[in-house]
């Protein structure tokens, strides 16, 4: 019986999706499923107990699934954790992440990968990762570690830095890769592509059908009126940058100078896209429960598999061995796996998971434009874990002077204003600043 760990099992509809998907592998269907949350999150986790163990109960698995509010419990031998967390669960605790940029001129979407909102996130969350970093290096050394919590690349590097051999897994590159299929009517088992860059800020080098080149026909399908109401930033970037880039239109828009500095250019390409992330999240604690009944309340519960890369990753490590390729976030160290980026940075690549195994791919060079956007993010994210590392106030203040949307619509003096009103705000959470 393999042990899986997942740190933050109340994150309800993803916990019980990722074991769904690990125990529909005959070679992992006998695990153990270690659920762990803080006080926060009891009841979510409780909930995700429950729809699991209606998961093996229907599945007729060999496996069982506890849950604790002791860390530690769950972390102890397991072959493999997936950390799933999100330290602030309440939205008054990061709301200022972006009121106060926004009090500066940075208007921010979500706030939570990188520029101001996203760094100051990351320092929060910083000693709850350390906790986890510390526990999985005393209690399982050797486990398989997978990543989702934001910021990406920031979190990910930060728990390599500790020592733990982690890779960062997100939604981007399988999620916009289907939505491409579908834009040209292509089916998924017919396209390859080969995605590169940065977490968030990725892109498909090339993206093919039965081995043809498809990027005439998605020009041709951005042409599209609604298509392009949608994905109005991405599409811009793609005409301008001549490649497709990973996730949303509102994501991409705060990680670059093009489209929030003036609120003509936000209303032209992302309207009405402020703070989204503090309705979005509004909105779902107001249906949370409602809806964690409605699926505990399911006599039958689907047990077909998702499109997380998790399960498939824990197949090839420690289940049957059997080869999965995906791309992951994993440090750019060596000869470079992308070679004009920064060494040491956290790069989104393909890898080969298997028996042996993880092996990333030698990319080589990106082209040069697309590299000058992702160095100085990249940049940006390493100034941020040095400042954390170092307790350093000024590195992170240099992270955010750096960002590209921040620089593009405040002077030195404001950022460094800003950045001390952050310091302010988070005061009693940032005391390896004082």
């Amino acid at each position: 019986m393999k042990k899986i760990a997942i740190i933050g099992g109340g994150s309800f509809n993803f916990a019980r999706a990722v074991a769904r998907d690990i125990l529909s592998y005959p070679a992992l269907s006998d695990s153990h499923i270690a659920l762990a949350d803080i006080p926060d999150g009891l009841k979510y986790m409780q909930a995700s107990e429950k729809i699991i163990r209606k998961i093996i109960d229907q599945g007729k698995y060999p496996a069982k699934v506890t849950a604790t509010l002791d860390r530690r419990e769950a972390l102890r031998d397991a072959d493999a954790v997936v950390i799933t967390i999100r330290n602030d669960t309440t939205v008054p605790k990061w709301e200022k992440d972006l009121t106060i940029p926004k009090k500066y001129g940075v208007d921010t979407v979500i706030g939570d990968t990188r520029g101001p909102s996203g760094i100051f996130r990351f320092l929060r969350s910083a000693p709850a990762f350390r906790a986890i970093a510390e526990d999985i290096l005393e209690l399982c050394p050797d486990a398989v570690v997978l990543n989702y919590s934001n910021p990406m690349c920031m979190v990910t590097d930060y728990l390599r830095r500790l020592g733990v051999e982690v890779v960062g897994l997100c939604h981007s590159v399988q999620g916009t890769a289907g939505m491409l299929a579908r834009w040209i009517g292509a089916d998924m088992k017919d396209v390859t592509y080969t995605c590169a860059g940065i977490n968030h800020q990725a892109f498909f080098l090339e993206y093919k059908v039965n081995g043809i080149d498809a990027y005439p026909r998605i020009f041709a399908a951005a042409e599209d009126p609604a298509r392009y109401r949608e994905e109005a930033v991405r599409i811009e970037m793609m005409k301008a940058l001549g490649y497709f880039v990973t996730e949303s239109s509102g994501h991409n828009s705060e990680y670059n100078a093009w489209f929030r500095k003036r609120q003509d250019l936000i209303d032209r390409y992302v309207p009405d896209s402020y703070a989204s992330s503090v309705r979005i999240i509004n909105d779902r604690t107001a249906t949370r429960d409602a809806e964690m009944e409605k699926i505990l309340a399911q006599e039958n519960i689907s047990l077909a598999r998702g499109n997380e890369y998790a399960s498939c990753i824990l197949n090839a490590l420690i289940g049957d061995g059997t080869m999965f390729e995906f791309n992951g976030n994993v440090p750019n160290t060596g000869a470079g796996l992308i070679s004009n980026l920064p060494d040491g940075a956290i790069v989104e690549v393909p890898i080969a998971a298997s028996k042996h195994g993880m092996r990333a791919a030698h990319i080589g060079n990106l082209p040069r434009h697309l590299a000058a956007l992702n160095t100085v993010n990249a940049q940006c994210e390493l100034l941020a874990v040095d400042g954390l590392m170092n307790g350093d106030r000024d590195a992170i203040f240099h992270a955010v002077l750096n960002d590209p949307l921040t620089a593009a619509v405040c002077s030195l003096a404001e950022i460094r204003a800003m950045t001390d009103e952050m310091f302010e705000a988070n005061r009693d959470a940032l005391p390896m600043f004082r």
